[in-house]
């Protein structure tokens, strides 16, 4: 049988020498891997007091790593003590209300300039060829 353990009792472990990381609702005592984490410890210790879950996987650890986690497991965590990720809402924005006319200068300019490019081109054309 498992041992259930919250939030705090395993955020006590967060330093050097006692370094417990959550992965995936399981606990695991990694304070003997710190110095052979190919990471670095730095890396671990980050992690601690919190679902290190999403961390775990960006890394896209292999099936060696995840293997070797099961010498490492202490316990399951008990999910009523972490606290559920929330989703970023961005707040509400004014509706931004463009001055029509402004809008319409912007929307004639973009047709007119081309066309006095294409105009001028095909002017520069005929003069160049009617004087040669």
């Amino acid at each position: 049988m498992s041992k259930v353990l919250s939030l705090a009792e395993v955020s006590e472990h967060n330093n050097a020498k006692d370094c417990w990381l959550i992965i995936d609702g399981k606990v695991y005592d990694v304070t003997k891997f710190l110095e052979d984490h190919p990471g670095g410890d730095e890396v671990l210790l980050s992690a601690t007091g919190k679902d290190a879950t999403d961390d775990f996987e960006d890394v896209g650890h292999s099936s060696t790593a995840r293997a070797m986690m099961d010498e490492f497991y202490v316990g399951d965590i008990d999910t009523s003590t972490v606290p559920t990720k929330t989703q970023y809402t961005p707040p509400k924005q004014p509706h931004y209300n463009q001055d029509k006319t402004s809008d319409f200068i912007i929307k004639l300019l973009q047709f007119l300039v081309p066309l006095v490019i294409l105009v001028a081109a095909v002017g520069i054309h005929f003069y160049t060829k009617s004087s040669a």
